[in-house]
């Protein structure tokens, strides 16, 4: 089988690429391959590669830039993924997507359910829910899974700034009224290897039941303020010298941003479970494995 996995140079690419090569020839493809900016170049890029299957984990993610590249970002989270998925349904291509839990308002406490209405706060938000709203007028066999707060022990994430400020600063202050669930890059992968290890004629059947969308995070939920004291507990524990002695608590209006977060990531996991038959790590334990790496350096 020939799996194309675009966005190969970000976290949740490169473990793609690591875990589906079990399954046959990966294609990995980055923005030097293929730039999803320049989404008119998409199609017959595809055609060249010919895949059996498209894990799509290229995004355009800087939530606060978005804000005044508004255009480029729904190029690549909606524009590309659309044409990507056209290309998929015209040929009975399974397409796996990533969104993200910006797509919802942020309101209340309960857990986000897929057929709740989607009303962004933010121009990345907007531009990841074009992308899904795109993806699923394709048709086809199309999965797209939200997912929230996705780090690793590689790149560029809020585990890799709080172990650097850990070391560097006394006090931190983090925001403690957001609350989700911090999702590992090798977790979903992990999720998409199990989805993808029962052969295509079950992912096809399976992404029908779930009517195309589903909702994957690690389980538990936490604010970041609770992520950040984790990391640094959990780097002390294996040794790591820190010079923080505080992680302080502090309320979203307190650290202005120019993009808007939602207060509730929270994400259910019910359509998970009956579909797919996943239940996820708690976030505690993909966290200790990814500080396992992260101290290991």
């Amino acid at each position: 089988m020939r799996i194309l996995v675009t966005g190969v140079g970000g976290q949740v690419g490169s473990a793609l690429v690591a875990r589906l090569q079990k399954f046959g020839a990966v294609i990995p493809i980055d923005v030097d391959t293929v730039d999803f900016a320049k989404p008119y170049l998409l199609a017959d890029a595809v055609d060249r590669m010919a895949p059996e299957l498209i894990v799509n984990s290229a995004a355009y993610t800087a939530v606060d830039k978005a804000e005044d590249e508004p255009d480029l970002a729904m190029a690549v989270n909606a524009t590309a993924p659309g044409i990507i998925a056209r290309w998929a349904a015209a040929r009975a291509v399974p397409f796996i997507h990533f969104s993200t839990d910006y797509v919802f308002s942020g309101a209340g406490e309960r857990p986000w359910r897929e057929d709740d209405e989607a009303q962004p706060l933010s121009a990345y938000g907007a531009t990841k829910l074009a992308g899904d709203n795109e993806i699923r007028a394709a048709g086809g066999c199309s999965l797209i899974l939200r997912t929230s707060w996705v780090y690793a022990a590689q790149g560029k994430n809020f585990l890799r700034t709080i172990a650097r400020l850990a070391r560097e600063r006394k006090e931190m202050r983090i925001v403690a009224d957001q609350i989700g669930a911090p999702t590992s890059a090798a977790l979903i992968a992990d999720a998409v290897t199990a989805m993808v290890s029962e052969g295509m004629d079950s992912l096809r059947e399976r992404c029908a039941q779930a009517k195309g969308l589903v909702h994957f995070t690690a389980s538990g939920e936490t604010s970041w303020h609770g992520f950040a004291c984790a990391i640094v507990d959990g780097l002390r524990a294996r040794g790591v010298a820190l010079a923080a002695e505080k992680v302080v608590p502090i309320r979203t209006d307190e650290y202005p941003t120019r993009a808007q977060r939602p207060l509730n990531s929270r994400l259910d996991l019910t359509r998970l479970h009956v579909v797919f038959g996943i239940s996820p790590a708690p976030w505690q334990s993909a966290l200790a494995l990814e500080l396992d790496e992260l101290a290991g350096e």
